[in-house]
């Protein structure tokens, strides 16, 4: 049985700027001294006793807590994660370990350029968001306090959402009697913020070291995608960049200018953004950008096969015939959208809305991302700042 109990308690809910790292803390403290355990390590010699796996992870409007374990102890794994989630004993001890290990892990971060490049994408279109060298300054402002006001205004019962997959048969009436007897306060259930966002100059992170051009760049729309729009945009990033034989990434291995890139769409509750990111070295930066351009004109011109589009289907739906094997992979399909969005699309539906994509469906979609006048790009890279300029003026249609 697959567990995830999602909370909008993430960094963008604290109670100010100078403590924003404190859901991530929170995160981190969740497994530790509880009602029942006086250590995260009595804690987990117990709940891993027969193989159960638990974790937490932190967005930045979401603190969310996954269990999984064997379909024989079910029960008391669900029992373990109520005394984790509602009964926790935040101490000083365990407080100082988890703000030493949330700085090791940000640190961490700083040398990853992935890492890097999203938080500065984020901020400079007008979300609210520090990026990693920010949100490292936070950190010793935290207090015991601060965890303790963070945790009893967010984890309420109205702000959390959960997600259960596993044999449910003659089990639903007993789970939700069980969750109904957590004791969480009601609450209420926190309004993600709406950022007023805007096209952004190209940025540049130096990095002296940085020998390649690691980048991203994004369109983004002022609303929520459907369902139907949701998979034409899948189609879409599949025929670009989803295969060696695909128009941008597949190209471009060919012709050795690129080892790795991709797209994505990212649907969320205000904006949806069209996200591309990837590594190059600086001698083959031009030669790619300039084929990212070429293929994205053709796909704005409406010069799609529809052999490629019904191949891009026809991919999807063995994905599909794939992505229920586990519990794990049913769970993560409805967390994609319930919790970001709010959408909540049965998976069977999965074969009907890759039916209804058309060849009209993607081109609209990329019209609208590409004519939306909120866009931005990012790099990391010791090159200079006017090289990265040059290859943002190639994706302007």
């Amino acid at each position: 049985m697959n567990t995830k109990f999602q909370f909008r308690a993430g960094m963008r809910y604290a109670k100010s700027p100078e403590v924003y790292e404190i859901a991530h803390i929170v995160e981190h403290l969740a497994f530790g001294a509880n009602a029942k355990y006086s250590n995260e390590q009595a804690f987990e010699a117990d709940f891993t006793k027969n193989g159960a796996y638990h974790n937490a992870w932190t967005s930045d409007f979401s603190v969310c807590y996954e269990s999984e374990c064997a379909d024989f102890e079910w029960e008391r794994i669900l029992e373990l994660q109520q005394v984790a989630i509602t009964q926790p004993k935040f101490n000083d001890e365990e407080l100082q370990s988890e703000k030493g290990n949330v700085k090791a892990e940000l640190t961490g971060y700083m040398n990853d350029y992935g890492r890097l490049l999203w938080p500065r994408l984020q901020q400079i279109v007008g979300e609210q968001v520090p990026v990693l060298s920010e949100r490292l300054k936070t950190i010793a402002n935290i207090e015991l306090k601060d965890i303790r006001e963070h945790y009893r205004r967010t984890h309420t019962a109205h702000n959390m959402r959960f997600i259960i997959a596993g044999n449910l048969r003659h089990r639903k009436h007993k789970i939700i009697k069980a969750l109904n007897n957590w004791g969480l306060k009601p609450g209420e259930r926190f309004e993600i913020p709406n950022d007023e966002l805007h096209s952004a100059t190209p940025a540049l992170i130096r990095r002296k070291d940085a020998s390649n051009i690691t980048f991203a760049f994004s369109w983004m729309v002022p609303r929520k995608l459907a369902p139907t729009e949701v998979y034409a945009m899948s189609c879409l990033n599949h025929i670009l960049n989803g295969t060696t034989s695909s128009r941008i990434f597949g190209q471009a291995r060919k012709n050795g200018l690129v080892y790795g890139m991709g797209s994505d769409l990212n649907n969320g509750w205000h904006n949806a953004s069209w996200d591309f990111d990837g590594e190059v070295n600086a001698e083959s930066a031009e030669s790619l950008f300039t084929l990212i351009h070429r293929e994205l004109q053709k796909i704005l011109d409406g010069n799609i096969k529809d052999a490629d589009i019904e191949a891009a289907k026809s991919y999807a739906t063995g994905r599909y015939q794939m992505g229920a094997q586990t519990v794990n992979q049913i769970s993560d399909y409805y967390a994609d959208g319930y919790f970001v969005n709010g959408t909540l699309e049965k998976y069977e539906r999965m074969p009907a809305l890759i039916r209804e994509i058309t060849k009209d469906n993607i081109v609209d979609l990329a019209r609208e991302f590409v004519a939306s006048n909120i866009n931005a790009m990012v790099a990391v890279s010791s090159v200079e700042k006017a090289m990265i300029n040059e290859l943002a003026e190639q994706l302007k249609f």
